[in-house]
């Protein structure tokens, strides 16, 4: 009985959920202002609601007010938790990600006609890059102007001729579409270079799937991951071996969609690498790794064609690799996509491929695009001089119009005479550097404001990969949200905001991973490939953490209430002493320390010292931001918050030190991450080789400081505190500091793990684990340095232990840490190790 009436509870329950989702619904289409003669996604034709949008409404409108917040605000966490990003053009920071909260919804059958059209499209620019880098049938026989093509920077001469290995020139291609005025899908424009988006497309099907994860269910959702399963394993192959290493070639941090490039790397397994990681030998590509050259066999790139190589393209370049194209020429890598495959993204071509269409697959285009004129030819010319007014200007072949300063289109009927004049003489003078094309107005979809749902234009990308059974579409796609009602174009650097796109079936969806079935794993413990560059990046990551930490101890030292600050002689002297550190390190400045109110908080959280706490943090947070694939988001969020943390302005003495306490136990927190969750390959060893050498040196340092020869209780206290040591010390000795003891047990003490001793054992592990790199059998210097070291410590005695001898000691300490730098970070010519090489990779 009772069974039965709970579930008639239930079921009553969800029919007032359902009614209220449709009471909620019902209002938000009268309030809901569709713009005139503009498609719009969420309502048909016809007024009321698509089918589509109806079934999502009524579930999520069931939701409680307050629980649609909870959600946003779970969603608004975890991307910044994640530390989503992006930087726009000219930005000199990342900004955070902005994710609307509401997905676009595209029903099945809509969905299937947009494939299509985006398929054909896909084998229809392959065939024609085909043919431009080949052939050139299509430019001998009329089909296309020389023109058109030789105008564009995308066009490489280098690489024509030059059979793309693994036999294509695309290997994944996107599409920027919108509804049109007739209800259909439209092609706004192609993205054949290297197209971006796909990562952050899988970040928001996380964030949104997550936060609304009933509702995402019901809805029947296909997975994007055997899009990227495919994708993988096309590249894989399409390599001449079978366990192929693939790597993700990144313009490096500094790039916009820095952190997308991170993510696809750490979810296809594969390696991000910059230019400088890559080095050219026997005609094969390599990666400059710690353990020497490993072979790489391809690279999904994400850096424009022509700044590849700079012996035969942008001699200026810093980002590519000196020697891939004659690697291309003689078949030795496979580049996805192949370099002079952005030529295909100029506006200039738009107006002939409906004929190309014809021609080469015997069709007419399944989805048409934008209507465009190119200037090039005198009859498009003279057509769109006289439609002026009625046609948008663009750049035939790069974002923006040549001579004006908007990076969109150009409006003659905007400008004022002397700027319509302008662009008349502009066209006319070269006319190949212009297209005209149809006005378009972006169709519209939903968004969540205040409560209520708005009407936002938006550009959808959706992404073709190409597959030995054919092009395999994404479902889904990267959505770009405008904030303004009547954009014509969107992007992410105009204060845009993206979109989770949910194609919805009535039917179930399989649930689908990007891991492998069981019976297909082969078992395998590997140490992987650590790239020199992020090898360095861990080394420098460690160093200025443990920098930070040293520098917190001095301030907690200095503005404790039990501290040196307590006003007599011998208090003072001590005070002074952390003070000269902390002018020393470049914590505060010389000038801070006749105000001793300001020289704790500056220390902390000054901006402009490269010392303070703050700016080591940030620079901890700058080099995280290079190994964003190597660490776990728990990693990388503990760093967030320390730099957050420490901006964060404060006020009073207690303020600074509850700040600097807090930052200590996140360090601890990183520190434990470390040692518990990175698995024990050389990455790891270097991270902990920047701590270990960083702390040997700061506790060196420490010790000349407060444990010199006429040292007092005072100054021997601070010591003890400093390194951690007060309670070992009461325990052992149960007296008060002794000079002798302290030293002991700051430098010399094996068993003390914030010891001298302690970090140079550890760091002889280390070294000693890492890959030897000559075949000579001889010890290699960072070795012979740190083993010097150990002896010396070893037989040392602290009654004997003087102030001279511990400057030695941080000098060697400082030469082993350079020494690491030359031997396992080479740039340059200095990175080509000829040698068969052994070890740990």
């Amino acid at each position: 009985m009772a069974e039965g009436a709970a579930e008639q509870d239930d079921k009553a329950g969800k029919a007032q959920g359902q009614r209220e989702g449709q009471r909620r619904l019902a209002q938000w289409v009268r309030d809901y202002s569709r713009l005139p003669g503009i498609p719009d996604e969420f309502l048909s034709p016809d007024g009321g609601p698509r089918a589509v949008w109806s079934r999502f409404f009524d579930a999520f409108g069931a939701l409680a007010p307050d629980e649609i917040e909870r959600r946003f605000g779970m969603a608004d966490r975890h991307l910044r938790e994640a530390g989503v990003t992006y930087r726009a053009p000219g930005d000199s920071a990342d900004r955070p990600w902005s994710l609307s909260h509401l997905p676009l919804l595209i029903d099945e059958a809509d969905w299937q006609q947009l494939c299509a059209g985006i398929t054909q499209r896909a084998e229809l620019l392959e065939r024609v890059l085909r043919d431009i880098y080949g052939e050139g049938r299509l430019v001998a026989e009329g089909a296309l102007p020389a023109a058109a093509i030789a105008g564009s920077p995308e066009y490489l001469r280098p690489v024509c001729g030059v059979p793309p290995p693994g036999g294509r020139y695309l290997s994944i291609y996107a599409a920027d579409v919108g509804r049109g005025p007739d209800g259909r899908w439209w092609v706004l424009g192609d993205r054949t270079q290297a197209p971006s988006g796909a990562g952050y497309a899988l970040e928001n099907r996380l964030v949104l799937s997550r936060a609304f994860s009933d509702l995402y269910k019901s809805m029947n959702v296909p997975r994007v991951a055997p899009f990227f399963e495919a994708f993988r394993d096309s590249l894989r192959a399409r390599a001449d071996r079978d366990e192929p290493r693939i790597g993700v070639l990144t313009p490096g941090s500094f790039s916009e969609t820095y952190f997308e490039h991170a993510t696809l790397a750490r979810y296809l397994g594969f390696l991000l690498v910059e230019g400088d990681d890559l080095a050219v030998s026997d005609n094969r590509v390599h990666i400059r790794t710690v353990a020497g050259l490993k072979r790489l066999d391809v690279l999904l790139r994400r850096v424009d064609s022509n700044s590849l190589d700079p012996l035969e393209l942008d001699a200026s370049s810093h980002l590519g690799v000196p020697g891939l194209i004659d690697v291309l020429r003689k078949d030795g890598v496979v580049v996805a996509n192949m370099p002079g495959s952005g030529v295909l993204e100029a506006r200039a071509l738009l107006g002939f491929l409906p004929a190309l269409s014809r021609r080469l697959l015997g069709e007419d285009l399944k989805m048409p695009h934008i209507a465009t004129w190119w200037c090039g030819q005198r009859n498009a010319r003279d057509e769109v001089l006289a439609r002026l007014d009625e046609v948008a200007i663009e750049g035939a072949y790069r974002r923006g119009v040549p001579g004006f300063d908007s990076l969109g289109p150009v409006l003659a009927s905007e400008l004022d005479a002397g700027g319509r004049q302008r662009l008349i003489d502009a066209i006319s003078a070269r006319g190949m550097d212009y297209v005209g094309q149809e006005v378009v107005r972006l169709s519209t979809m939903p968004v969540w404001e205040q409560g209520q749902i708005t009407p936002r234009p938006f550009v959808l990308r959706v992404f073709a990969a190409a597959t030995p059974d054919g092009w395999a579409i994404m479902p889904g796609g990267f959505c770009r949200i405008a904030e303004q009602p009547d954009a014509r174009a969107v992007s992410m650097g105009d204060g845009a905001r993206a979109a989770d796109v949910w194609v919805v079936s009535n039917k179930q969806v399989a649930t689908a991973t990007l891991l492998p079935a069981t019976d297909k794993v082969r078992i395998r413990r590997i140490a992987g490939v650590l790239p020199s560059r992020a090898a360095d990046n861990l080394f420098w990551l460690g160093r200025y953490l443990e920098r930070a930490e040293a520098t917190l101890r001095l301030v907690r030292a200095l503005g404790s209430p039990s501290g040196p600050n307590k006003g007599t002689a011998a208090s003072a002297q001590s005070a002074e002493r952390i003070q000269r550190l902390l002018v020393a390190w470049g914590a505060v400045s010389q000038s801070s320390r006749t105000a001793a109110g300001r020289i704790v908080a500056e220390a902390l959280q000054s901006a402009e010292r490269f010392g303070s706490a703050l700016s080591l943090v940030r620079a901890a947070q700058r080099t995280a931001t290079s190994l964003r694939e190597r660490l776990s988001p728990d990693a990388w969020q503990v760093i967030t918050e320390m730099a957050e943390r420490l901006a964060y302005e404060v006020e009073d003495d207690d303020s600074v030190l509850s700040a600097a306490e807090l930052t200590l136990q996140e360090l601890a927190s990183f520190a434990g991450l470390a040692q518990e969750n990175m698995n024990r390959a050389a990455g790891w060893r270097f991270l902990d080789i920047g701590r270990r050498v960083e702390r040997a040196i700061n506790t060196t340092r420490f010790t000349r400081q407060f444990a010199y020869d006429e040292a007092g209780d005072e100054d021997l206290d601070i010591l003890l505190t400093l390194v951690d040591c007060q309670i070992t010390y009461r325990s052992r000795y149960l007296l008060a500091p002794i000079l002798a003891p302290v030293r002991d047990l700051a430098v010399l003490d094996g068993y003390n793990p914030r010891s001298v001793a302690f970090q140079v054992t550890t760091l002889n592990e280390h070294i000693a684990a890492l890959p030897s790199l000559k075949e000579h059998g001889l010890i290699e210097k960072p070795q012979r340095l740190a083993v010097a070291m150990q002896a010396m410590l070893a037989t040392a005695e602290a009654e004997k232990l003087e102030v001279k001898t511990l400057f030695a000691l941080e000098q060697d300490l400082l030469s082993l840490a350079e020494a690491i730098g030359q031997h396992y970070f080479p740039h340059g010519p200095n990175a080509a190790r000829p040698e068969k090489l052994t070890g740990l990779a």
